[in-house]
């Protein structure tokens, strides 16, 4: 039993080759460059930074720190960990799920018990989204990208995949995007939006998942059968032409929610009540013309002629 556990740490700690690559390329901005200015060379794209033992630039700087502090060393003091197997020791200790520990005594020895609290019905939500891709590279099959509540620690994000999808984790990076500040009602700039602040889970993968190709990158056969499947399916069309129904009812004269907000929203009704204006406005001042060339070809009073034209006008 030993053995054989022994030998699935050792396969679920030596994690693939993509699987390095997504790591390295997935390193916070801060550790990349404390590590390449003590390499002076940036690590090519496609390639890793781990060590042939399969540590990481940081975690072999911690195992000669240890070792040349002689904390290293087996309790009897006959053998020192090499870098392999402290790696290995310390990968099993990091990808434990917490809450469950394994019997050493008794008749229930190897097997596991679980000293933390079951929770059956978890109210989490683990939005799984795209991974961020910059354009021109591959998508990385080896990472996965969660929406969680801010609550939700990086243990819990672990514990969570592995309980209830059975889905095995090399890292996880989390950060936190706030809602930006709008104006509220009362002019100061304090109103957030819940839905617009949340946590980000990047998770390194053991076994590769690739996610749903994106509707622009597929061809025309394949566009039309994913949409007529998500209309068969959720009916998105149906609902649209619906809500604006709804919507045309609720502006539509005499209903029950009807109010008239002076000018339609509409850019065709608002250009042609501009023209209206602009053209009867032409046609006053074109008159206004008229009438002053006549009362100057008669003789007449120029202020006669336009306070009788304004007279005339409401009984016209």
């Amino acid at each position: 039993m030993q053995s054989l556990s022994k030998c699935f740490t050792r396969l679920y700690a030596t994690i693939p080759q993509p699987a390095a690559v997504a790591r390295t390329a997935s390193t916070p901005r801060q550790v990349r460059l404390r590590r390449l200015r003590k390499r002076k060379a940036p690590v090519p794209p496609g390639k890793s930074d781990a060590l042939p033992s399969g540590a990481t630039p940081s975690e072999h700087d911690r195992y000669r720190r240890l070792r040349a502090l002689g904390e290293l060393v087996t309790r009897d003091g006959a053998h020192e960990y090499s870098e392999e197997e402290w790696l290995d020791k310390l990968n099993s200790q990091r990808t434990r799920i917490r809450g469950i520990v394994q019997v050493k005594q008794g008749e229930d020895a190897g097997k596991k018990k679980i000293v933390g609290q079951r929770v059956y019905l978890p109210n989490l939500v683990f939005r799984l989204v795209r991974n961020h891709t910059p354009p021109g590279q591959p998508y990385n099959p080896y990472e996965a990208t969660f929406r969680v509540p801010q609550s939700v620690t990086k243990n819990d994000v672990r514990g969570y995949l592995a309980s209830v999808y059975g889905v095995k984790t090399t890292y996880i990076r989390t950060d936190n995007y706030l809602s930006p500040v709008y104006r509220g009602g009362n002019g100061s700039w304090s109103v957030t939006k819940s839905y617009k602040t949340y946590k980000r889970a990047v998770v390194g993968l053991v076994d590769p998942f690739y996610y749903p190709q994106a509707l622009e990158d597929m061809h025309q056969e394949e566009r039309e059968a994913r949409q007529k499947w998500i209309e068969d399916k959720f009916g998105l069309e149906k609902i649209r032409e619906y809500r604006q129904y709804i919507l045309l009812r609720m502006t539509r004269k005499n209903s029950k929610d009807w109010k008239w907000s002076g000018v339609s929203p509409n850019r065709r009704t608002i250009m042609k009540k501009i023209g209206l204006a602009r053209s009867e406005r032409e046609a006053q001042i074109h008159n206004t013309k008229k009438m002053i060339l006549e009362a100057r070809a008669s003789g007449k009073p120029i202020s006669e002629v336009l306070a009788s034209s304004q007279t005339e006008a409401p009984a016209s």
